[in-house]
């Protein structure tokens, strides 16, 4: 299962600790969701996931500070017993120090923020969901080709580093080569990215190992990509018939997202790189309604519709 470290978010999310004493380094979160703790404060634990971060703003400060001195140390003790992974205050808003003492006491950091409380939960639960988003490894090259993240598969040796290497050159920028981790981010949404051991690196056969960010520039080279098409390249098959119209597409399924899927043949003297651009480009197309399959249907219809009125 994938965690998240307090002090991962600490230094991603640029917070200031207010109890240092407290080893946020062994603290793991394993929810995405943020929890406001409002109700808790008045005593409402029912349906309480405790594994949430949990972030207090400007309407949950205002009511701690009317509380009575004895309810809010009770109504602190009963959210701190409950085993959260930590406290976020935003908007600069500073905590009472007997919330910091009892934070120490139940070993709960208690972190500030001086975002405004929305767009931090929001910047929060867009970063943690890809973090802890269920990830699989794939053998694969994951490019952004136009805008599109063009997954390239196929067996090892097939030219799939190569393909990438003639894309860099001509503009796209790497993602990843030779191993792509992949993220469920939501039921339409898949995010590629490198593991850290080969990140910036395309391995060539007979040359090594070339680091493209060195080569190319910090232009050619991205972090994370989604993922919206894949394209397979696969051994020239002369028994097997190939979709030359594009009628219908083909899909590919990971971690039950399904990927507009091209099984691409290879011959000699086939020019990759142009075949990866047309394809990232008429799959734009077809997002933004352009069909160029429909449309040779349609110039069909309207030719044999037009001899038709012609014979009669």
């Amino acid at each position: 299962m994938a965690v998240v470290r307090v002090s991962e978010i600490i230094t991603k999310m640029d917070l200031e600790n207010l109890t240092p004493e407290i080893d946020v380094e062994a603290i793991k979160v394993t929810e995405p969701d943020m929890n406001r703790p409002a109700l808790q404060l008045t005593g409402f634990y029912e349906y309480f996931d405790s594994h949430r971060v949990q972030i207090i703003g400007q309407v949950e400060h205002t009511y701690l500070e009317a509380m009575d001195k004895e309810v809010k140390i009770e109504r602190y003790k009963q959210l701190l017993a409950c085993n959260i992974p930590c406290i976020i205050f935003c908007r600069g808003l500073t905590p009472d120090p007997e919330l910091l003492e009892l934070a120490n006491e139940y070993n709960v950091p208690v972190l500030k923020s001086e975002k405004t409380t929305s767009s931090f939960t929001a910047e929060i639960i867009r970063w943690m969901k890809v973090k802890l988003a269920p990830c699989i490894s794939i053998h694969g090259v994951l490019v952004d080709v136009y805008g599109e993240g063009v997954l390239i598969t196929g067996e090892s040796g097939i030219g799939k580093s190569e393909a990438a290497l003639e894309l860099i050159s001509r503009g796209h920028r790497l993602v990843s080569d030779d191993v792509v981790e992949i993220r469920k981010v939501s039921d339409e949404t898949l995010i590629g990215s490198a593991p850290e051991v080969t990140k910036y690196l395309i391995e060539l056969r007979g040359i090594g190992i070339v680091d493209v960010k060195t080569l190319f520039g910090i232009e050619s080279v991205k972090e994370t990509q989604t993922i919206d098409m894949v394209i397979r390249l696969e051994e020239w098959n002369k028994e097997r018939e190939y979709d030359r119209l594009g009628l219908s597409d083909e899909y590919i399924e990971y971690l039950g997202n399904k990927v507009v899927c091209h099984s691409i043949p290879i011959r000699p003297g086939r020019n990759l790189a142009i075949i990866v651009e047309s394809a990232a480009v008429n799959h734009r197309q077809k997002k933004m309604g352009y069909n160029a399959t429909e449309e040779l249907y349609r110039r069909v219809q309207a030719n044999m519709a037009k001899r038709r009125d012609d014979n009669e």
